[in-house]
């Protein structure tokens, strides 16, 4: 027989729970309000005492109303906060293993595809995964069972939060540890991220891939290419975490391809280099065309000197770079022929001493 403190209490409970059922949306999310303020970080046995041994009855009433109204973003953020009291508090496995009967991991992955839902409202949802991911290796399995690494990643990759992206990652890291099953799946997943355009999320997918990978013990075969074509990002964040990783790899079996792809980095593509070449030929003439221009502009001068003195800093450098050794190319190309082309007919005299000269200075190359 209940005493006159408990059958008090029970009416409470059922008052309150009646409330709620007959609430419409803005009542209802006033409770939530309440709720949240007066039970944040309590203990199941403490709930239990708040509902009279019946918090599982309000529970069951908020994951069905997750269920009927996540698509309308309905109070989503305020429901998810309230199923978090109870998945996270202590002694909390009873509640967990009800939220989990109804589909609540799936109701949660789907809320983090829907593009309507406010980013806050997925921030809570993929709290609530961390809280049964942390819960051990069976929910780990039943989050990657239910497709949970490929929503996870894909909202990682779209998400605009960096705040919630590092959620996202917190999540990651949790799956990949202790889970054998899955986690080459988490794995590949990570991998499957660096080409994405979120520069927040090629940082912290390469942060978890440096802590995977040694849990891992063997490496993907795409992972090469993936860390490779990272390097050409110019977000200095995204490099350094690039290079990180790769020091990593250097211990593993991708020693050679990572070396192979380095070296092919640091030579220039000949479609890169005539781009080049065309951007410095428009930009500065070369040696001939400064002549050119420069009798154009001066006439038929007798002093050269003057040519000399109207150019600038940079095609001073372009015409001091054009050395040639004159006597190498005369021997190589036949002395008498350019010797006579030259200098025309001379004494044998002046010849001797030419031949001389020549013969002095390649002694001394």
């Amino acid at each position: 027989m209940t005493s006159i403190k408990e059958q008090a209490a029970i009416s409470r409970l059922l008052s309150f729970l009646q409330e709620w059922d007959n609430a419409g949306k803005v009542a209802r999310s006033h409770i939530l309000d309440k709720f949240i303020e007066t039970n944040q970080g309590k203990t199941a046995p403490e709930l239990e005492q708040e509902f009279s041994q019946g918090a599982s009855l309000f529970l069951v009433r908020l994951t069905t109303s997750l269920r009927i109204t996540y698509m309308t973003d309905s109070c989503l953020e305020k429901l998810l906060r309230s199923i978090g009291i109870f998945l996270s508090a202590v002694s909390s496995n009873r509640y967990l293993i009800e939220f989990l009967e109804v589909g609540g991991v799936l109701t949660l992955l789907e809320i983090l595809g829907l593009e309507k839902i406010k980013e806050e409202a997925k921030k809570e949802s993929v709290k609530l995964l961390q809280v049964i991911a942390n819960s051990g290796r069976t929910y780990k399995e039943l989050i990657c069972e239910s497709y949970g690494v490929r929503s996870i990643a894909e909202f990682l990759a779209k998400s605009k939060s960096e705040e919630t992206q590092e959620e996202v990652q917190v999540l990651l890291d949790s799956l990949v540890h202790g889970n054998p099953k899955y986690q080459n799946q988490v794995y590949k997943g990570l991998i499957a991220l660096l080409p994405c355009e979120s520069p927040k999320a090629q940082q912290l997918s390469l942060q978890t891939l440096r802590t995977a990978q040694p849990i891992i013990g063997t490496t993907h075969p795409s992972i090469v290419d993936c860390v490779l074509k990272v390097l050409g990002t110019m977000h200095l964040e995204v490099q350094y975490e690039a290079i990180e990783l790769i020091k990593d790899l250097v211990g593993y079996d991708v020693r050679q391809a990572l070396l192979k792809g380095l070296v092919a980095l640091l030579i220039p593509s000949v479609k890169e280099i005539s781009k080049l070449q065309a951007k410095i030929l428009s930009a500065h003439p070369q040696p001939a065309d400064v002549f050119a221009a420069g009798r154009g502009r001066q006439g038929h001068r007798s002093n050269a000197e003057d040519l000399y003195m109207k150019i600038d800093s940079i095609q001073a450098d372009i015409l001091a770079a054009n050395t040639v050794n004159v006597t190498k190319a005369l021997c190589l190309h036949g002395s008498s022929y350019s010797m006579n082309t030259l200098y025309g007919s001379r004494d044998s005299a002046q010849m001797a001493y030419l031949t001389h000269f020549e013969e002095d200075v390649e002694s001394k190359e």
